[in-house]
C-alpha cells in the first residue's frame, strides 16, 4: 500500500472519529448536571474505549475543558500510530510526502507537535550524546538506545557498524579491538599466542622481565641473550659473540670486552673488599677469556664447584696457559670480528694463580662475577678449607649480591657491612648510572637470590640470613670454626 492511500485511510478515520466525538458532546447538552452517563462506545477496528465528554465539575468553561480533550485524543492517537518495535528503526522515506498531505488538507487537524506529557511510550534518548532520537534510525542495546553514529567503540571510538561487536561490562568494543585489548601477544615474534589443544591460551612469562612469549620459541632457535635471558624479537637483532652467545643491545651497551677494559673494574671491587677490612693483599692476575678457553681451564682444575650449564668465571688455583683477549672485537653486522687473543702462562705463587672472568658481559655483571670469584681467592688465601658446596658458594654469593647493591643503591650502601663510603665515591667517579643499567643490575640480584641450585641459590638464602642475623664477620669467624653457618 502506498503512502499516500495509508494517510489518506489514517485522516478518513480521523475525521470519522472527531465527527462522533463532537456529536456526542453535543447530544449531552441537556444532561450537565444528571447522573446517567451513556455507556463507553467503540469506535471502528482500533477497539479504542472512549467515553462521551461530560460537563466539568471544576470552573473552566466547556470550551476549554473540550479542547483539552481534544488535544489529548490527538496526541494518543498520534501515539498509537506512531509506536515502534524496539530494536532496529528507521524513518520512512516518504515521511515528508505524508507531511505535505495532511498540511494541504484543509480539513485536518494534525498539531505541529507532540505535547511532551504525552509522548509515545517508546520516546528515546540516545545513550552516547544523550540527545533526543526522535523517529529516525536508531540501535538498541543493553536496554539504552543511541543515533548510528553514537553507538562507538571504547577501544578505537570509531562507530560499530557489524553485527556483531563484543560487550566488556557495559562497554562495546569492535572484535578486533577487543582482541587486541584481552589476548596477549607474544613479544618475540609479535603475533597473537595461540591456544592450546584444549582451547586454552598457553604462554612462557619471563619471572622478572615479564617477557610473554609462544611456547614454540623456547626450542626454535631463537636467540637468547646471555646475559639478561631475555629472547630476541623479530623487530630487533642481538650480537652474536661467536661461541654460541648472542648479546642484547641494552646489555652490548656496557659489555667489557677485553682485559685492559676490565683492569679499573677490577680494581674497584678490591677496593670494595679492602673497605670492608677484607683486603687481598697477593697481587692476583686477573684476565678476560673467551668460553672456550674459560672451559678447557675448569676441565684443567683440581677443586672447585662450578655452576653448569654455564660458568661465567674461575678462581683458577693451577698452574695453566690461558687465551687471554688482548684486543677487543668491533660490531660487523651482526657480530664481532676482529678479536685478538695471546696465550698467558700463569705460574702458581700463592693459593691463588689467577681469576678469569668470559668476556662480552655488562659491567655489572662481569663485576658481579669478579666479586664472587675475589671472595673464593680471600677464602683460600685466608686458610677456609675444605668447605662443602652450599657455604662456600653461598657466601660468595653474598659478597657478589652486596656488591650489586651497593652499586645500585650506592647513598644506602650495604646492609650488612661498613663499605658504602668506598662503594659511594667508586659510583661518583664513575657518574651516574643509566635507568636501564639499574634496571640489569636488579635483574642480577634477582638471579642470585631465586637461583634454584641447592650449592648457589640454598647456599646464598643459607648465607644471607646468617650475614642479616649476625653480620658478615661474625658469620665468617663461625665458618672458620665449624665450616657451617651460625643458625
Amino acid at each position: 500500500m502506498s503512502s499516500s492511500s495509508s494517510a489518506y485511510e489514517k485522516r478518513s478515520w480521523f475525521m470519522r472519529w472527531l465527527s462522533k466525538f463532537f456529536k456526542g458532546g453535543s447530544s449531552n447538552r441537556g444532561q450537565a448536571g444528571g447522573t446517567h452517563h451513556r455507556p463507553p462506545q467503540f469506535i471502528g477496528d482500533e477497539n479504542m474505549v472512549l467515553r462521551a465528554p461530560v460537563r466539568s465539575l471544576d470552573n473552566r468553561s466547556r470550551t476549554d475543558k473540550e479542547k483539552e480533550e481534544l488535544d489529548q485524543a490527538i496526541s494518543i492517537s498520534l501515539a498509537e500510530g506512531l509506536k515502534k518495535p524496539i530494536g532496529f528503526g528507521w524513518r520512512p522515506n516518504n515521511e515528508d510526502d505524508h507531511s505535505k498531505a495532511v498540511q494541504d488538507d484543509p480539513h485536518s487537524s494534525y498539531p505541529p507537535y507532540i505535547p511532551r506529557e504525552y509522548q509515545p511510550t517508546g520516546y528515546r534518548v540516545c545513550g552516547g550524546c544523550n540527545r533526543d532520537i526522535g523517529y529516525g534510525n536508531y540501535l538498541g542495546c543493553m536496554g539504552a538506545f543511541f543515533h548510528p553514529e553514537c553507538f562507538r567503540c571504547r577501544g578505537c571510538r570509531y562507530p560499530i557498524t557489524e553485527h556483531e561487536f563484543s560487550l566488556s561490562g557495559k562497554d562495546a568494543y569492535h572484535k578486533t579491538c577487543f582482541k587486541d585489548l584481552t589476548h596477549p601477544k607474544c613479544e618475540v615474534c609479535l603475533q597473537f599466542i595461540p591456544t592450546n589443544g584444549a582451547g586454552l591460551i598457553e604462554y612462557r612469562c619471563h619471572p622478572f622481565w615479564s617477557q610473554k612469549y609462544c611456547p614454540v620459541h623456547e626450542h626454535d632457535n631463537t636467540a637468547r641473550c646471555c646475559s639478561c635471558e631475555r629472547l630476541e624479537s623479530v623487530n630487533t637483532r642481538y650480537v652474536s659473540l661467536g661461541d654460541g652467545r648472542s648479546l642484547c643491545l641494552d646489555c652490548m651497551e656496557s659489555a667489557i670486552m677485553d682485559t685492559g677494559d676490565c683492569q679499573p673494574l677490577y680494581h674497584t671491587i678490591r677496593d670494595y673488599y679492602e673497605g670492608m677490612n677484607m683486603k687481598l693483599d697477593q697481587q692476583i692476575p686477573m684476565l678476560l677469556v673467551e668460553k672456550q678457553a674459560l672451559n678447557e681451564a675448569i676441565v684443567g682444575e683440581k677443586q672447585g664447584f662450578h655452576h653448569m650449564p654455564e660458568t661465567r668465571g674461575l678462581c683458577l688455583s693451577e698452574e695453566q696457559t690461558v687465551a687471554s683477549i688482548q684486543k677487543k672485537p668491533k660490531m660487523g653486522g651482526h657480530g664481532l670480528i676482529g678479536m685478538r687473543t695471546q696465550p698467558q702462562k700463569l705460574t702458581r705463587r700463592c693459593e691463588v694463580t689467577a681469576i678469569l672472568v668470559l668476556y662480552g658481559l655488562p659491567r655489572l655483571l662481569t663485576g658481579a662475577v669478579l666479586a664472587h670469584e675475589l671472595m673464593h681467592s680471600w677464602l683460600r688465601l685466608k686458610g677456609y678449607r675444605n668447605l662443602n658446596p652450599e657455604v662456600e658458594e653461598g657466601i660468595c654469593q653474598v659478597l657478589s649480591h652486596m656488591w650489586l647493591e651497593s652499586e645500585i643503591t650506592p647513598c644506602l650502601g650495604s646492609s650488612s657491612t661498613s663499605a658504602a663510603p668506598s662503594s659511594s665515591s667508586s659510583a661518583s667517579k664513575k657518574g651516574g648510572k643509566s635507568r636501564v643499567e639499574n634496571k640489569l643490575g636488579e635483574f642480577f640480584m634477582h638471579q642470585i637470590a631465586n637461583d634454584t641450585s641447592a650449592a648457589y641459590g640454598g647456599g646464598f638464602r643459607a648465607a644471607n640470613a646468617a650475614v642479616n642475623m649476625y653480620g658478615l664477620r661474625r658469620t665468617l669467624d663461625h665458618i672458620r670454626l665449624t665450616g657451617s653457618f651460625p643458625m
